[in-house]
């Protein structure tokens, strides 16, 4: 194993300074081939606070806690000897440790015999990344969205020369929209918005005249008002990112690429003009677009690229598909007063837990959305003007304002000249396997929607986006954790998870080694308004016997998301049932009735819960 460099800045009189020396000379001097020390000495507390705070040399850091740091001593770890000056390269900046305290702390655990956790360490190849490379970046990103904007700044924040490439190709239906990628523009940000309204309209028509609250309902919804002010947000998130990208140092190129080797694209911008740009990495983060309808007449359909932006009043709508994206349109159009059907090829929600993906499905019929079951559409065609009549595979037939398609997505890589670099992708849906997210081709990576086997989720791809950049340019060696991610369905009641589905575990444990813990309750905010107290909530906690481990937690109510988030956390430190029935619930709430859990489906007891 290569020697460790450990690096210590200080004023020459400060006392905490000298002993971090001492030590960490001390044991360079009794272990040589496996420590070497460099000492920053300045002349005084002035000058090395002019060094390491005005002039920026903390910031050059990816860990935080370096950015507020301004005790002597400041110490660090580098990727390898020779860096002697008072502005290391950041290049070869390896990681922060902190001041005299942290230096104590980590020759402490430097002495002591441990067994080395590689667990969570990628196993990457090397991609040839040298930093007199020769090249016009050192990384470009191509695509700006979530994690192709994370994984730029992180990058340039390390030091890196970067570019982001972003150039937005219409839907078929002619939909267009700036920078940030699906989640901003035609994924999550809108859709939230639009599912708030559809709450907003149920809370007025609902809750309002039992909580004794007088409302003018008998205005309809004003789908262009909505439509205006969320689209009017989103423009003004396109230019956060832009200024935003600006002031952390990364080039912004709204132009499209094509791989032409290992490491120049030819890249056209939105006149066709061509030209060549060339860097040491690639970061190919370019997600996906909603699958097309293939049947007679389907491009009549709409996807969700043009449902958020859709200038008319969508009218009768047939959404196509069971995903969570069909459910959760539907749940919002349905919501806002719209006649709304989906069409289910066989399953709701596959993928997700079938009890609660059942009860998604029995709670959106009951607020008005027709399931049109074991059907898909085989034929498109306009009627009556721009109306669309729909034959479907029984031969039944209707006719709708609105189709929208939700069968799925695939991976936005279709031109980007993979072959050219042999970088392999899936057939079936475009996606490009990886390995700790780096790709047959060793200086080409993927991230986000577009990696094969990543969960679609913002969030994913932004972390996973920081912790790649980390290894590429800030020394880490951290892999990311892609087990135990929350979720939530914006569906009319929402549905929170994390962990397996009940399916899930009984395939991997076996059912007899499993316990569920579960329960039906009414929300207190719904417990006045006589339309919602038919319906239930619902919780349900899967638990490995042999151990007690929480394997799944499930919750179908208000706020999932917000209920659902910390338990992410929990799971992630592998969060037992005791330590779940130990935990105080705040109350009166939805999140406690999960820590509150007692009720098991192995014994046959009603999961209907009692009490306040």
């Amino acid at each position: 194993m290569a020697a460790q460099i450990y690096h210590i800045a200080g004023w020459s009189s400060c006392n905490f300074h000298k002993k971090a020396v001492n030590v960490a000379s001390t044991l360079s001097v009794l272990f040589p081939s496996k420590l070497k020390v460099v000492n920053h000495q300045f002349s005084s507390r002035e000058e090395y606070r002019l060094w390491l705070i005005d002039n920026g040399f903390r910031k050059k850091f990816s860990d935080t806690r370096a950015h507020t740091h301004t005790a002597s001593p400041f110490a660090w770890l580098a990727k390898q000897d020779g860096d002697k000056q008072l502005s290391p390269d950041p290049a070869n900046i390896k990681s922060f440790v902190g001041g005299c305290d942290d230096t104590i702390n980590f020759f402490r655990d430097f002495c002591s015999p441990k067994a080395v956790d590689t667990s969570n360490l990628a196993a990457m190849k090397d991609d040839g990344h040298t930093s007199d490379h020769g090249y016009t970046y050192d990384l470009v990103v191509i695509g700006g969205g979530s994690g192709g904007l994370a994984s730029s700044k992180e990058a340039a924040s390390l030091g890196a020369n970067v570019a982001v490439l972003d150039f937005v190709k219409p839907s078929p239906a002619g939909s267009k929209w700036g920078l940030g990628g699906t989640c901003v523009n035609v994924g999550c940000i809108p859709k939230k918005l639009m599912h708030n309204a559809a709450i907003i309209k149920e809370s007025s028509q609902a809750d309002a005249s039992p909580f004794g609250v007088s409302l003018d309902t008998s205005k309809d919804h004003s789908w262009e008002t909505m439509r205006e002010n969320i689209q009017n947000h989103i423009k003004s998130l396109n230019f956060n990112y832009r200024v935003n990208l600006r002031e952390k140092n990364v080039t912004y190129l709204n132009k499209l690429g094509c791989f032409k080797d290992a490491h120049t694209l030819e890249v056209t911008d939105k006149k066709g003009k061509k030209s060549e740009i060339t860097s040491s990495r690639f970061i190919i983060a370019v997600g996906g677009r909603p699958t097309d309808l293939d049947c007679e007449g389907g491009e009549l359909a709409i996807s969700s690229d043009d449902i958020f932006s859709l200038k008319k009043n969508p009218g009768k709508v047939l959404c196509v598909g069971a995903s969570y994206i069909s459910l959760e349109c539907a749940g919002f159009l349905a919501g806002l007063g719209h006649d709304t059907t989906i069409a289910v090829r066989s399953i709701l929600l596959r993928g997700f837990d079938r009890q609660c993906a059942d009860k998604i499905g029995h709670y959106m019929e009951s607020h008005g959305v027709k399931l049109k079951k074991k059907v898909v559409p085989k034929k498109l065609e306009k009627v009556d003007g721009d109306r669309i009549q729909v034959t479907f595979s029984d031969d039944s037939t209707d006719i709708y304002d609105t189709v929208l398609v939700a069968i799925g997505r695939t991976a936005d890589t279709a031109k980007l000249g993979l072959d050219a670099v042999n970088v392999k992708s899936m057939q079936n849906n475009g996606k490009i396997p990886t390995t700790d997210e780096q790709t047959t081709c060793p200086n080409i990576y993927a991230i986000g929607d577009v990696m094969e086997g990543c969960p679609e989720l913002t969030p994913v791809a932004i972390q996973a986006g920081v912790a790649l950049s980390r290894r590429l340019f800030g020394g880490s060696n951290k892999s990311m954790d892609y087990q135990n991610i929350c979720t939530t369905v914006f569906t009319p009641i929402e549905y929170g998870t994390v962990g397996l589905s009940e399916e899930d575990a009984i395939e991997k444990y076996g059912e007899s080694n499993l316990e569920v813990y579960h329960k039906e309750f009414l929300p207190l905010e719904w417990s006045l308004t006589e339309s919602r107290s038919v319906h239930k909530a619902f919780t349900k906690v899967i638990v490995d016997k042999s151990n007690e481990k929480v394997l799944g937690i499930h919750f179908l109510g208000p706020n999932a998301g917000e209920v659902m988030q910390g338990y992410g956390t929990a799971m992630k430190k592998g969060i037992t049932f005791t330590d779940l029935a130990e935990t105080v619930g705040i109350h009166p709430t939805s999140a406690e009735e999960i820590v509150t859990l007692s009720v098991t489906k192995s014994s046959g007891e009603d999961a209907a819960a009692g009490g306040c």
